[in-house]
């Protein structure tokens, strides 16, 4: 990634809360709550999901690969929030904030191809069971799920060597806790067409493509369940792949909900909108990644098991 030497903007102020030191002070407290529950939560998952060797299945490696995604996401952004927060107008240079940017931006473009993965995992676990060892076999779900962490880092490496080619020659305050990618495109002072039309070509291939996988599978599972004809059945095959489905439906509902609400067009309520958007764009990096443990954990049968297995084996020791 080259850095554009033209630039005549050494690094950045990233302006967060930093007229509200009294919100500082309080959402400092509650993110790093936040984001010890996602590190616990998450790191329990997967030493679950590696431990147990009844959980080495494709499902639960998914899982896992979901779960150190979202560390890693996390990791990318929320410790530059918490040093934010204790350190008014926080600076960063040129390059870190090139890094982050592109950490960012892959996790999460490789978490919507990796939901994406996960719905045709249950699919076909669900819709053709007899087929499914074979389908769903180590040398296919392993390169499905390296294929996606490929492609997350690809198009994060593309987005962000287009971003750091422009020009950044006038002000350098990010409005925002971290460098957000459509933060920092602001600042420049240069055309950025290129870069909206590369990040929308982007959006539909990372965005569009996984929803539109995940939406005709489930209509396909659903046909499938409402087949079987005991309710119990009904009930066993869709809990196989409702805690996937919530967590599909929090992550994009939380996206819409984001980038589809009405702005205001009065200065005053433009004002108040811009920290509730910081705001709303912090919570959904961390709120995420946290439930999704969480929703695994409640939602899982073997997941309970397993975790209940561990915590009796360290604190009961035979």
């Amino acid at each position: 990634m080259k850095l554009a030497n033209q630039s005549t903007v050494a690094g950045f102020v990233l302006l967060g809360l930093s007229d509200q030191p009294k919100l500082e002070k309080m959402f400092f407290m509650l993110i790093l709550l936040m984001y010890l529950v996602i590190l616990l939560g998450n790191g329990v998952l997967i030493l679950v999901t590696v431990s147990d060797y009844r959980l080495h299945t494709p499902m639960y490696f998914f899982l896992g690969n979901l779960s150190f995604l979202d560390i890693c996401y996390t990791t990318s952004s929320v410790p530059l929030v918490l040093d934010g927060f204790l350190t008014p107008r926080k600076t960063i240079s040129f390059s870190a904030c090139a890094i982050q940017m592109f950490l960012s931006f892959a996790m999460g473009a490789t978490e919507c191809v990796l939901l994406g993965m996960m719905a045709f995992d249950r699919y076909v676990a669900i819709c053709n069971p007899l087929r499914y060892p074979v389908v769903m076999r180590k040398a296919v779900y392993v390169p499905m799920a390296v294929s996606s962490w490929l492609a997350g880092g690809t198009n994060s490496l593309v987005q962000i060597s287009l971003a750091v080619q422009l020009p950044f020659c006038g002000d350098n305050v990010i409005n925002h806790f971290t460098c957000e990618v459509l933060a920092v495109l602001k600042l420049a002072c240069a055309d950025i067409s290129i870069n909206v039309v590369s990040m929308g070509v982007a959006n539909v291939i990372f965005l569009g493509v996984p929803v539109l996988l995940i939406f005709v599978s489930y209509i396909f599972i659903l046909t499938t369940v409402l087949r079987i004809p005991s309710v119990e059945g009904r009930k066993k095959a869709f809990s196989t792949c409702s805690a996937h489905l919530t967590v599909v439906v929090i992550f994009y509902g939380t996206i819409l909900f984001m980038y589809g609400k009405p702005k205001s067009k009065d200065p005053l309520g433009a004002d108040k909108q811009d920290v509730s958007d910081k705001l709303i764009s912090l919570f959904y990096g961390v709120l995420t990644p946290m439930l999704n443990p969480i929703i695994y954990s409640l939602r899982n049968k073997d997941v309970k098991v397993t975790v209940k297995n561990l915590v009796n084996q360290k604190c009961f020791p035979k």
